[in-house]
């Protein structure tokens, strides 16, 4: 398996530059990456506004430890027309039969299930705390073909409309969390410490 971690975003509501904020020993990107040891092969970075960050982000978080997958990150020209825009960039990276997608700004679920979502079966396979779905959804080289061929105006969800739905009930509220802002990474720190 393959994962793309998205982190093009302008970070407008977090009045910071969110995927190098700290969380516990990491960053929130470098949390969100750790989540995928031992269970893709590669991870692919789309990066976007401020590219420069990521790449010294990235090659910190390189440094720092010896993960049992690559990391590829790749430069979404079009991150300003929206997060599809990146979807379809990371995409286009993939060559496994099956790869997630997530924020880089989820860095709070937990290990134990993602190894849950990759184990079941389905086009798409999306997490969910207490109905809510949430990241990192599972997806299929099926969907990411249609994902590929989709106007770039759309958005994912169109795409996944064509497609049934494996929702997977977990007892994990960091499938829902995110970093969006300033309260939002308050909480996620709080959470972390928990």
């Amino acid at each position: 398996m393959e994962a793309i971690v998205l982190a093009a975003g302008y970070s407008s509501r977090a009045n910071a530059f969110k995927m190098t904020l700290p969380l516990g020993q990491m960053s929130v990107l470098e949390q969100t990456i750790s989540k995928f040891e031992e269970l893709c092969s590669r991870v692919i970075v789309v990066a976007g506004f401020k590219i420069e960050l990521i790449q010294e982000e990235m090659a910190k978080i390189c440094q720092k430890n010896a993960f049992s997958f690559q990391i590829k990150v790749v430069y979404n020209e079009n991150f300003n027309k929206g997060m599809f825009t990146s979807i379809q960039r990371g995409s286009k990276e993939i060559m496994a039969p099956a790869f997630f997608i997530t924020p880089g700004d989820c860095p709070l679920v937990k290990k134990e299930t993602v190894q849950l979502i990759s184990k079941h079966k389905g086009n798409v396979v999306i997490p969910s705390f207490h109905y809510k779905g949430g990241h990192p959804i599972k997806l299929s080289s099926e969907v990411k073909q249609k994902i590929i061929e989709t106007n770039s105006e759309s958005n994912l969800r169109v795409v996944l409309e064509g497609f049934e739905k494996e929702y997977l009930n977990v007892d994990d509220p960091g499938v829902i969390m995110d970093v969006d802002t300033p309260e939002d990474y308050q909480k996620a720190i709080d959470y972390h410490k928990g």
